[in-house]
């Protein structure tokens, strides 16, 4: 089964300070441990709202802003993968998504890459990867989305993926079915979903084979440990019927 693993930015991170080598050098143990037990299908890392997009939807109509800024709703129903050049191009695929859905917020963000963190000299024009998160709503929280959104959705996606933009897509099951873990000093409280919101903007994300629920909460574990012990995490179950990807 798969579960979609997601913590909640930080001020360190927000401040745009870079992780001690010491954290990532754990990490990426860690990672390599999941990857090597044929566990861990896909993860990235975001920057700080200064590198992020938010577009907001309403009466069709657009409203783009810059980061930086605070979190405001926070709880995601799909994420997509883009490969572009530029922000602006990202942007331009945001919206055509957007206008399908109608009334919502849609949010992009710079993945990480190893010379954002310090880790390698930065190569030259690199592309852009940028994480579409498509905000959840009361039709995704009630799982359903109409077959004519549907059907537009995957015209765009294909589009996407001819253009060689979509890398690739999680569609998560309503929030009804997460859970969310909050650690203090490691010291973990589990509250059941189903969640209003979210307003804390999201750090970074992992997708994750694992045999259940329980399997999940202890790898979580290992995970906020390894973060300080100290932060909110949210589990959700991937939709197998996906129609992000």
């Amino acid at each position: 089964m798969h579960f979609l693993i997601m913590h909640k930015n930080d001020p360190a991170t927000e401040a745009g300070q870079l992780p001690p080598k010491e954290l990532i050098a754990e990490m990426g143990a860690f990672i390599g441990e999941q990857a090597k037990a044929g566990r861990l299908v896909d993860g990235a890392g975001l920057g700080a709202s200064k590198t992020r997009t938010r577009l907001t939807f309403r009466g069709g109509r657009c409203t783009v802003k810059q980061g930086p800024y605070g979190g405001e709703h926070e709880l995601p129903a799909a994420m997509l993968l883009l490969k572009v050049r530029t922000r602006e191009e990202a942007i331009g695929w945001a919206e055509r998504y957007g206008k399908i859905l109608g009334d919502g917020e849609i949010e992009l963000g710079k993945v990480n890459e190893p010379w954002d963190l310090g880790m390698v000299p930065p190569p030259e024009n690199p592309p852009l990867q940028i994480l579409l998160i498509e905000k959840a709503d009361a039709t995704t929280e009630a799982g359903a989305r109409s077959p004519q959104q549907k059907a537009a959705l995957t015209r765009l996606k294909t589009e996407m993926t001819n253009a060689g933009v979509l890398v690739g897509g999680r569609r998560l099951q309503p929030s009804a079915k997460g859970k969310r873990l909050v650690f203090a000093k490691n010291d973990l409280r589990v509250l059941d979903g189903p969640f209003a919101e979210s307003k804390e903007l999201l750090g970074g994300f992992a997708v994750m084979d694992l045999s259940g629920v329980d399997d999940a909460i202890e790898l979580c574990r290992r995970y906020a440990k390894i973060l300080g012990g100290t932060l909110e995490i949210d589990l959700r179950p991937v939709d197998h019927d996906d129609d992000a990807a």
